[in-house]
Formats: structure tokens, sequence, C-alpha cells
């Protein structure tokens, strides 16, 4: 498989050295360096790409894999509300396009685990839900698209929710998301339901990137051939 490298910064070099590992060939790599060679004759050159940016780029970086017709896996979170405009512009394209706020297979499955958990709690009113997300100071975006994406599961499914707020809050129908910048900290994500009797708690800890990046590069070898816009319950089969 060659891959196009969009964004190498640490994700990227951590995909770069999994790929290489696992028999893959780095075609194209690109960062705020060189971000001119980021056309189509180059993008061509690839099966897929690989997009972990920032996300002021990120529509200009998918969209140039759909001109090129190249496959693209991104990464990047703090644009999900353009998503919808992304997914019809892959449809009219033809392009194949696959999308997640987190790579980890762990991850995916505390996601399904936190929707299950909030179908339980919706006959619990007696419960506060409160959300908690860490990571290092690096990561400039809060909350952080894993928290944004284990909110809009909670409130899938549990009816009193109706919004979520990046600040703590007693009111009834926000999900409060506290998130933390702390220096040299594993990536944490908590989900914690409270009441007068009992406290439950759903947590998950990430080591290292190596479970996103290989989680990366398990989509990029499963989108190639594809059409149409994907996410990893498409490809877990969750």
């Amino acid at each position: 498989m060659k891959i196009a490298l969009i964004g190498y910064g640490k994700m990227g070099k951590t995909i770069e050295k999994m790929a290489v590992a696992q028999g893959h060939e780095i075609v194209l790599k690109i960062d705020i360096s060189n971000y001119d060679e980021l056309t189509t004759e180059n993008l061509r050159k690839a099966d897929v790409a690989i997009e972990f940016t920032r996300p002021e780029s990120a529509m200009n970086n998918i969209l140039s894999c759909f001109k090129a017709g190249v496959p693209i896996v991104s990464g990047t979170t703090g644009w999900v509300e353009k998503k919808e405009e992304v997914d019809a512009l892959c449809k009219s394209y033809k392009g194949a396009f696959f999308y997640a706020s987190n790579y980890s297979v762990g991850v995916n499955i505390f996601f399904a685990l936190n929707r299950y958990l909030a179908k339980l709690m919706d006959t619990q009113p007696q419960y506060g839900i409160e959300m908690e997300e860490i990571h290092h100071t690096e990561k400039l975006d809060a909350p952080s698209g894993t928290a944004i994406t284990l909110a809009e599961g909670i409130m899938g499914h549990v009816s009193r929710k109706k919004e979520w707020i990046n600040e703590p809050s007693a009111q009834s129908t926000l999900l409060p998301i506290i998130s933390k910048r702390i220096p040299k900290v594993k990536g944490t994500h908590q989900v914690n339901y409270t009441s007068a009797i009992d406290d439950l708690e759903i947590k998950h800890v990430a080591h290292s990137r190596e479970g996103f990046a290989g989680g990366a590069i398990q989509a990029a070898e499963w989108i190639i051939g594809k059409e149409g816009s994907f996410g990893m319950q498409d490809m877990l089969g969750f």
C-alpha cells in the first residue's frame, strides 16, 4: 500500500514508523513547510491518504484528495460542524472518505459501551451525568473530538440531555464536559453517572499513540476500493 501522509507531526511520524514496519510505502509527506506539494499529481502517486492536521486546513486537505480521486482517512478533530458538507462533497466526487474522532479499537469499544449504558440510564433521572477528558497541553481543541463523540452517544439515548457544554453545569438539560490540559499526561476520557445513592464510572486511558496510528493504518487498508463516507463502526461491524 502506497500512503500519502498529510500532516507530519507526532501522529504522522508514528503512522510512518508503523506503516513501514508493516511493509507499506510512504510516497508523500506533507507538513506546513511543504504544503505547496499537496497537488493532484503528487497525491495520485498514493493508493490512499492519511490526514492528521489542524481543523482550519482539514477541509482543503480532504477536498484535494477527492479531486485527485484518492481515498482519504482523516483523524483531524475540531471541524465536525462541516462533516455533512464533506459527506456531500464525497458523494458528488464519488470519493472515499473515512473519518473517526479516535482510531483506537479500544476507544471504539468504549463508544459502544457508552451508548449502551446511556440507553439504560435514560429511565434513571436520579443520576446526574458529567464527562471529563484529559490531554497533554499540545492538544489545542477542547473538548476533544473523542469527548464530543461520547457526548453525542449519550444525548442520542438520554432524552433529558439536549446539548453539551464545555464547563461545569447543574442545568438538567445540559451535559457538562470538563476539559483539562496537563503536561505529559496520558489521554483519558471518563463518563460519570452520580446519584445520592451511588456512582457509576466508565473510563478509557490511552497509553501511547500506537493504538490510534494502528487503527488509522487499518482504516486505510480497509477503504481502498470503496466509495462513500465511512467510520469505525463500519470497519469494526459495531
